[in-house]
């Protein structure tokens, strides 16, 4: 296949928060998680598998001893908007009595992560306070609020840096907003 036809077929991307931003707001944050859990053990549970690459530069940042368990949830499946959610991995590590800091992609309609935060508190944690590297509040649909936000973001479909469109994108070092039309139905 020529490069011309894959570029037809493949669907645009403009950078939305570059490289570098992420770098230095992922310090950013790390300075308030080590400012607030300073000689406390904490678990992190990121949500699989979105927020893998946030918290695996977030982690390098923190001063304090962690544990690290995942949780997976999926929403979205091949499409642009959310489905149904399904959780597709349990923790591993028991939380009662723990500091637990639950990290997400995106906070978007805010139902995914309520659904997490109420599945966590039924197993009764010492603290259960929320990270996000992205909020887009316009999109909320039921109430909710992270503890901690890296950007807060206009009503745009992205991908990069962990998120994506159909399982493609993850590794693109930027965020970026995705051009749906061009991407709907499309498969680079």
């Amino acid at each position: 296949m020529s490069n011309t036809a894959t570029r037809r077929r493949r669907p645009e991307v403009e950078t939305l928060i570059s490289e570098r931003r992420i770098k230095r707001r992922i310090e950013e944050l790390a300075g308030l998680l080590n400012r607030d859990y300073a000689g406390r053990e904490v678990v992190l549970v990121p949500l699989l598998n979105g927020a893998i690459v946030f918290v695996a530069d977030l982690i390098r940042h923190l001063d304090f001893p962690v544990f690290l368990d995942c949780i997976g949830v999926s929403s979205y499946g091949s499409r642009t908007v959310p489905e149904g959610l399904v959780f597709t991995k349990e923790l591993r590590i028991g939380i009662r009595k723990r500091e637990v800091i639950v990290i997400d992609d995106i906070l978007d309609t805010g139902r995914t992560l309520k659904a997490v935060h109420r599945r966590l508190q039924a197993l009764k944690p010492a603290s259960l306070r929320t990270c996000t590297l992205l909020d887009k509040p316009s999109r909320r649909q039921v109430p909710f609020e992270a503890d901690y936000i890296g950007f807060t973001i206009p009503d745009h479909f992205v991908v990069g840096y962990g998120l994506d469109f159909d399982e493609r994108y993850r590794n693109l070092r930027y965020l970026g907003r995705l051009n749906t039309e061009t991407s709907t139905g499309s498969k680079a």
